[in-house]
């Protein structure tokens, strides 16, 4: 018996016999996680063989750096003006987008706990979906003139980003893109969150995305001085979200898993688990979210699915990809669509590239171990199309666009969306290397996406 993928059945019992001596030979079988059935059920990986046949890489070294305070449940928000004492915080600047924090009252709850605490505080604003440089050197300037020490965020991830992108600008004497042109801050205001919608994981994450309007460039910072000092995380304040930004955030959710799971590292097994049990959870939580808006129990399941998504635990001891993030900010940048819409639009595109250009295995797996497809071991490329194929039908079945003209894009604007992508003529390294070819592949690809 051939596996397909280069292996004996023989070469493949033997790996298992050093894990497991006790096996006899005349009871093996293999399957999909391997079940060996009648005397016993053991479950094993077919990335046993995948990280043999490549020859393997042994899992990363890592640190794990994590040490936001979370406050979640009903009401927590009372808590901001304690929380921001506790951490050091003795005038705040409260930054927000305006709209629905003004008017569902929650602005006014977070003043109020301020106001508890006697702590100060200035207002700024207007902060946009895919925020903007202007609003962030505004916010500078106001922290300098009034004296700021600490920046609360009140809202969804472009609030927080904003907040972020602010605080590492304020101790700095040059200009903060610098840190979004590659400039690694060591140093910035301590930022809390009132988290308003489950998406960006910002709450958790070292991370912010900026968009430079005069170049419609949208770049990203990273430093473990702008990971919050606490979030606010109260699933009540999702419940009035409209059903497709919550759709739009659960797609974002998806996306940093998906950004993680595929990798070049094998036999990480704890880290793919975690990865999958978040990406179940969303299949699940979505659309009872979708169906009734005030369901606690599955908006609580999805706030906290977001955080862990970005917070970086799914991706401890292994190499990451993020092209499908970096394919997308070019269309946010250039349409000013939402982040989550984009990606339901890329990432499927992303995968079916990387499944004509990759070993399909990883893409299987998922499709197996997420979406209940069927392996097919003969054809593990038809799989893991499955499997892509089945992502497609998720997202548009909790009102995703699936393509260009649902998303508004245009066909016409590839080779700018390209150009703006900053590719070149070098490659970017991922789970699958990509030039400009490749990148424009993938936009034709999405902007001719079907559910078939």
């Amino acid at each position: 018996m051939s596996l397909n993928f280069g292996y004996k059945k023989s070469d493949v019992y033997n790996k298992i016999k050093k894990r497991h001596p006790f096996l006899k030979r005349d009871t093996f079988s293999f399957g999909w996680e391997g079940y060996i059935r009648k005397t016993l059920q053991i479950r094993t990986n077919c990335d046993i063989v995948k990280g043999r046949k490549q020859g393997g890489n042994d899992m990363n070294n890592f640190t794990f750096y994590s040490p936001t305070y979370f406050a979640f449940g009903k009401g927590q928000e009372a808590e901001t003006g304690r929380l921001v004492k506790r951490f050091g915080g003795s005038k705040v600047l409260l930054h927000y987008g305006g709209g629905s924090v003004v008017r569902s009252g929650l602005l006014d709850r977070v003043k109020a706990a301020l106001d508890e605490e006697k702590l100060p505080y200035v207002e700024l604003g207007g902060v946009q979906p895919n925020p903007r440089d202007g609003l962030v050197y505004q916010g500078i300037d106001l922290c300098r003139k009034e004296g700021v020490d600490f920046i609360v965020a009140v809202g969804g991830g472009s609030s927080i980003d904003s907040a972020k992108a602010i605080a590492m600008g304020v101790p700095y004497e040059g200009d903060f893109w610098d840190f979004y042109s590659g400039k690694r801050a060591e140093t910035a205001l301590p930022v809390g969150t009132v988290l308003t919608i489950a998406a960006a994981g910002s709450e958790g994450s070292p991370d912010s995305v900026i968009t430079k309007e005069a170049t419609l460039q949208k770049c990203g910072a990273g430093s473990d001085c702008i990971r919050p000092k606490f979030s606010v995380l109260n699933p009540e304040l999702t419940e009035t979200l409209p059903a497709y930004q919550s759709a739009c955030g659960a797609t974002d959710i998806m996306a940093h898993v998906f950004e993680r799971y595929f990798s070049n590292t094998p036999e990480v097994e704890v880290t793919d688990r975690l990865c999958e049990a978040v990406l179940l959870t969303m299949v699940k939580e979505t659309p009872r979210v979708i169906a009734d808006p005030h369901n606690y129990e599955a908006r609580a399941n999805i706030m906290w699915a977001g955080m862990v998504a970005h917070n970086n635990i799914v991706g401890v001891g292994r190499a990451q990809d993020w092209n499908s993030h970096g394919i997308e900010h070019q269309l946010s940048a250039l349409y000013d669509c939402a982040h989550g819409a984009g990606l339901a639009v890329i990432m499927p595109a992303w995968m079916t590239y990387v499944a004509d250009h990759h070993d399909p295995m990883r893409m299987a797996q998922m499709a197996v171990r997420v979406f209940g497809c069927q392996m097919n071991f003969a054809n593990p490329k038809e799989t893991a199309l499955e499997g892509v194929k089945a992502f497609r039908r998720f997202l548009a079945s909790i009102g995703m666009p699936i393509n260009f003209e649902q998303l508004g894009a245009k066909k016409e604007d590839i080779p700018r969306l390209v150009e703006l992508f900053g590719i070149g003529d070098g490659t970017r390294g991922g789970y699958v290397e990509l030039d400009k070819a490749a990148v424009t592949e993938i936009y034709e690809r999405a902007a001719a996406a079907t559910l078939e």
